[in-house]
């Protein structure tokens, strides 16, 4: 399970903090203006997720930099097209005579295309560029408990959506059953995620087959979290939305513009509160949730786009 907290006020930049169940680390999402974001946070970080630079996205990279300087561990940073050269331009720009050089390691994941992703490895003192090997794939970041996926949409820039996959779980329930725990739980588990239907399982100095003792066993899908920022009401955009966010358990999806502005919205290749809404609806997505506004609204004008939101997604 996600934990999600929006760490910019609702007059600062957009950055969202994301915490997996059972997980020691943190994850950011957007590197806006967030005064609310704390240097154990950013020192826990374990990757960063770019939209694309334009600065209400980035402006708060080199807070983040600051606050991770010297925990020594590899940080991913994954981000649009022509991310890798700002990165290190950003951090070449400071004096490093004092670092140490393992200090930190950040490696860039920089995507390409939908399914091609080049990683890049910057080290301190000279911060100079390693290729490392290309992913030829679109998910951009996994571990033990989730990967992450992503597509390009068009904000007259590449800006990349997130989609956030938890792994399916497997279950045992004991409920009503003469059974206790024990070692042959996790070989049942075992043989229940491999097929193996003819394992031996011993219980309390009785020996089963192992598909005898299935009726024990579920599968629990993985939430879906998806962070959708800026981009255009295009139905090119769209399609790909609603392609990778189809069933989603929650999506973040920018909504700049109230409906009356929506000639605003096109002029800068933003989306606006009733298509964003209506797009989410399309997806089936079981809770969106509307961000990201414009700071010409004022708190009032900001709720009725809320509310215009909600019921196009209704």
């Amino acid at each position: 399970m996600f934990d999600v907290v929006l760490k910019s006020k609702p007059n600062e930049d957009i950055c969202f903090l994301i915490k997996a169940e059972n997980h020691s680390f943190n994850y950011i999402c957007e590197c806006g203006e967030a005064s609310d974001l704390t240097v154990k946070e950013c020192q826990n970080t374990n990757a960063l997720f770019i939209s694309h630079t334009h600065i209400d996205h980035f402006i708060n990279f080199d807070t983040i930099l600051r606050h991770q300087i010297g925990i020594q561990r590899r940080v991913v940073i994954c981000g649009p097209k022509g991310i890798t050269d700002q990165i290190q331009k950003r951090i070449q720009s400071y004096c490093w005579n004092l670092i140490d050089k393992d200090a930190i390691v950040y490696e860039i994941r920089e995507i390409l295309s939908e399914n091609s992703i080049k990683r890049t490895e910057l080290n301190p003192p000279l911060w100079n560029q390693v290729a490392l090997e290309t992913i030829d794939q679109n998910t951009v970041y996994e571990n033990e408990l989730f990967e992450v996926t992503c597509t390009i949409l068009n904000h007259k820039t590449d800006s990349i959506a997130y989609l956030f996959q938890e792994r399916n779980t497997t279950k045992i329930n004991l409920q009503n059953t003469d059974f206790t725990g024990g070692v042959w739980v996790r070989e049942l588990k075992y043989a229940y995620e491999n097929s193996e239907l003819d394992r031996l399982i011993t219980i309390d100095h009785k020996t089963y087959k192992a598909t005898e003792l299935f009726y024990l066993m579920s599968i629990k899908p993985g939430q879906k979290l998806g962070f959708v920022m800026d981009h255009a009401a295009s139905e090119t955009n769209h399609e790909k939305i609603i392609t990778i966010f189809k069933n989603a358990d929650r999506v973040y999806i920018e909504s700049f513009y109230k409906s009356q502005d929506q000639e605003l919205a096109i002029k800068n290749h933003h989306s606006y509160s009733s298509e964003s809404g209506r797009l989410m609806k399309l997806c089936n997505v079981t809770e969106a949730i509307p961000v990201h506004f414009s700071r010409k609204y004022s708190d009032e004008e900001i709720q009725e786009l809320i509310t215009e939101f909600a019921t196009a997604y209704q």
